[in-house]
């Protein structure tokens, strides 16, 4: 089992910043990947990063590429998704997903690719 907590969600104008975290615990060191997903109302979860556990390798959505930056602590096993230059469009709940099977990232962007998933953190970006 692996446990995940994602924090530092909120409302932010566009062009501002925000610093979502995502603890986790539990069996860790199986974890071969992490995901950040975002689901806004009434649409399907959507891709947006994912990191390697091991080397930090990562493979962005090109929705958020340059503006948003997924890096990881592995002494605190925390992911951060650090956002800025944020749009209105931006505005959706967050998970971060833990996979536990190793495969390219490029093959890590479906939501079934994942095996635990935490509660979600409201992003909200006013325009």
């Amino acid at each position: 089992q692996v446990q995940l907590v994602e924090s530092g969600g909120g409302l932010v104008q566009a062009g501002g910043s925000l610093r979502l975290s995502c603890a986790a615990s539990g069996r860790t060191f199986s974890t071969y990947i992490m995901g950040w997903f975002r689901q806004a109302p009434g649409k399907d979860h959507e891709f947006v990063v994912a990191i390697r556990w091991s080397d930090g390798s990562t493979y962005y959505a090109d929705s958020v590429k340059g503006r948003f930056t997924i890096s990881r602590d592995n002494a605190k096993n925390t992911v951060y998704l650090q956002m800025n230059s944020l749009k209105p469009e931006d505005t959706a709940v967050y998970y971060c997903a833990a996979a536990l099977t190793a495969r390219a990232l490029a093959l890590s962007t479906y939501p079934g690719r994942y095996d635990y998933w935490g509660q979600g953190t409201q992003v909200t970006v006013s325009s």
